[in-house]
């Protein structure tokens, strides 16, 4: 795995790559309960779930920004430093779909049915998991290299599972009856700004196979 060495210096930058790591694991959490919130109608929930959001997103920026010149000022791990960047910047793309997701709802407000609520809530909780499962291959890229194929396979099946609910929900949203292609088309932009999240998920995972396969060359 990329060695950071045993200077005081390498144990900061490990440090602040576990703890943004678990930022955005947090962030993952906070969103499963902004959405549902938001579909069950507690709405001061709801805020106060997007305000925390905001502010573990702002926490996780800042330790980018540390861990980006720690690698870079310091000149540490020049071989893995690029690749590790890159890791730390899509997981905080990730993030910022979380955040920007749950802020849409605040700014839209879109009016979702009853009968839409179990779908929503089952791919909101597919595409976090899909987040969780490269944060874990993410850990692993640090630890133990030979675990990392099996968090990335899961990210897989994770986005297919969301792939499949978002086509049902679509397919559900076009066909109910009486609801206004107006609505449809909103609820329709929702369900693909949710589904997006796993699909960027997947997309990292395919980078991190990527790196774990340079780093055994």
């Amino acid at each position: 795995m990329p060695s950071f060495g045993n200077s005081g210096k390498s144990v900061e930058i490990e440090k602040d790559i576990n703890e943004f790591l678990n930022e955005v694991s947090e962030a993952g959490d906070l969103f499963t309960k902004g959405v549902k919130a938001y579909l069950n109608t507690y709405m001061a929930s709801f805020k106060s779930f997007l305000q925390q959001t905001v502010e573990t997103e702002q926490s996780a920026d800042e330790l980018r920004r540390s861990i980006k010149q720690k690698l870079y000022g310091r000149t540490l791990v020049p071989e893995s430093r690029g690749d590790i960047l890159r890791l730390i910047e899509s997981m905080d793309s990730l993030l910022g779909r979380y955040k920007g997701t749950l802020w849409q709802l605040e700014i839209e407000q879109p009016d979702i049915d009853n009968e839409f609520i179990d779908d929503f809530n089952a791919l909101t909780q597919c595409v976090v998991a899909s987040v969780e499962a490269v944060t874990r291959g993410i850990r692993a890229f640090f630890r133990n290299r030979d675990e990392v194929k099996g968090h990335i396979e899961k990210v897989s099946v994770w986005e297919t599972e969301a792939d499949i609910i978002s086509t049902r929900l679509q397919m559900l949203i076009f066909r109910r009856e009486g609801l206004e292609l107006s609505r449809q088309m909103h609820l329709r932009d929702f369900v693909r700004q949710v589904d997006r999240i796993a699909d960027e998920a997947e997309d990292l995972a395919d980078s991190l196979a990527i790196y774990v396969i340079k780093r055994a060359l």
